[in-house]
């Protein structure tokens, strides 16, 4: 098969796209063709050696965790799938999805969403479970609360808008001037053009911040957080480590850090509120999967409007 191959840690050019051997599946995994990927920050942090105390040495690497394709073949372990089911979901830690064929859990695996294409649902997986799990899990969002959605045009960003929305939440979203309307599209009762206003200066106060960028520590949005509010970055820096526990034993203000867990549950809630229509879908790019060192550079550069796909195989 064909695979982006990482042979050690760097720039964009350490990715190389030749012949590797398919996967073998364990008991308890699909082999799936991979139709689509995705790429997300966490990529191309471990492509650059940032996660590397996490993963290791053992190189050549294949990254990638977003999955859609269609299941080749199943171990003998599994009961819910068999050949030619059409799937989406994550490869284990730390990755696998940039190939033609993936070893995919089957606890990580769910029907794909039946009104998306296979690039489309490839978008879905880490960055909607970041943001759900983020807000319901971590900021126990209720119905009527308020939340501000921080990078709210980007790729966690677009899904955390949504599902708050879909939640029952007042949303505010933080962008660019050029994402205003778009961001507005997405739901967001409001938005705040962060090159003409710094939302940590507001008089308004937020049952929820979410920082999907990472741009604005816990210390900066106390100023703007209810007395029992939470914030929730996706950064784990010393300083939020410190404070997330500090926080976790004192009474007020907490500060969390979200680590998405894919699982089966919140595949399929995701699937629902998608074939519900109550959340789309943004794609800004779609890269073949021989130009994903391009890809990778583009998600680095921070301009990219919701989710940049990668094709793998038609």
């Amino acid at each position: 098969m064909k695979a982006a191959l990482m042979r050690g840690y760097g720039a964009t050019d350490v990715l190389h796209y030749e012949d590797w051997q398919q996967p073998q599946i364990k008991p308890d995994q699909l082999l799936v063709k991979v139709h689509a990927s995705s790429v997300n920050p966490v990529d191309w942090k471990i492509r650059q050696g940032m996660l590397s105390v996490l993963t290791g040495i053992s190189f050549p690497m294949i990254l990638g965790f977003d999955v859609a394709g269609e299941v080749v073949s199943v171990g003998s372990q599994v009961t819910r799938f068999q050949p030619g089911d059409a799937i989406y979901g994550s490869t284990s830690f730390p990755g696998g999805a940039y190939a033609e064929f993936a070893a995919i859990p089957e606890n990580l695996a769910v029907p794909k969403p039946t009104n998306l294409s296979y690039e489309e649902a490839a978008t879905v997986p880490l960055a909607a479970l970041t943001a759900l799990q983020a807000l319901r899990d971590l900021g126990n969002i209720q119905a009527g609360q308020t939340v501000l959605i921080n990078g709210a045009a980007g790729g966690v960003g677009i899904f955390a808008v949504q599902i708050a929305k879909a939640l029952g939440t007042e949303v505010t979203g933080v962008c660019s001037t050029k994402n205003l309307e778009f961001v507005k599209s997405l739901g967001a009762n409001r938005v705040i053009d962060y090159t003409q206003q710094d939302f940590t200066t507001e008089a308004i106060k937020y049952d929820i911040v979410f920082d999907t960028v990472a741009k604005r520590s816990f210390s900066m949005c106390q100023k703007v957080l209810k007395p029992n509010g939470v914030y929730v970055t996706t950064l784990p820096t010393p300083e939020v480590l410190v404070q997330s526990v500090l926080t976790a034993f004192l009474p007020g203000q907490k500060a969390k850090l979200v680590v998405e867990k894919p699982n089966t549950q919140d595949l399929v809630y995701l699937k629902d509120l998608i074939e519900a229509g109550r959340v789309r879908t943004v794609i800004d790019r779609t890269y073949p999967l021989p130009e994903l060192a391009q890809a990778h550079a583009y998600s680095e550069s921070e301009r990219a409007v919701g989710k940049i796909a990668i094709a793998v195989t038609s």
